[in-house]
């Protein structure tokens, strides 16, 4: 007689054979064709863990639809403020407009690539600071955005 799931030499879990339970396969051991899971890190993981800074309340007011999130890097950016006139919120809105803009004028792509202009510390001219942004599924599968400096992934 079988078992409710039968495994083959190596111990994987079948998902043919797995228990479904309300018509999904049992999540205890999930398998694809790469192998098992080993881990996972989540969206919302990495906004606890402060690598994401979640700013889609911003975001909304600029016209955006979906959650967006920037990176530790683009975060450091954006606090660069010694400058006179500099904000944060200034500087984060003139990220977000750039890449609005670099959204409408795109062919429904969802990775975009543009550089704000913004004053740094060092510099008497304002200076081309490349990032990119990336429209993918969230924790349960909802779009969001994530804005990354162009050296993070």
């Amino acid at each position: 007689m079988k078992s409710e799931k039968q495994t083959n030499q190596e111990g994987i879990v079948n998902p043919a054979d797995a228990k479904i339970n309300n018509g999904d396969i049992s999540k205890d051991k999930i398998d694809s064709d790469f192998g098992p899971v080993i881990f996972t890190y989540t969206r919302t993981q990495a906004l606890e863990d402060g690598q994401l800074v979640d700013i889609s309340k911003l975001a909304r007011e600029a016209g955006f639809k979906f959650p967006v999130a920037i990176t530790c890097g683009v975060h450091e950016l954006l606090h660069d403020i010694a400058q006179p006139g500099q904000s944060f919120g200034g500087r984060v809105w003139d990220m977000l407009m750039v890449l609005r803009y670099e959204i409408k004028k795109s062919n429904a792509s969802d990775t975009i690539y543009f550089a704000p202009l913004f004053n740094a510390k060092a510099h008497k001219q304002p200076l081309e600071y490349k990032l990119w942004a990336k429209c993918h599924a969230g924790d349960n599968f909802e779009p969001v955005i994530t804005v990354m400096l162009i050296n993070e992934d």
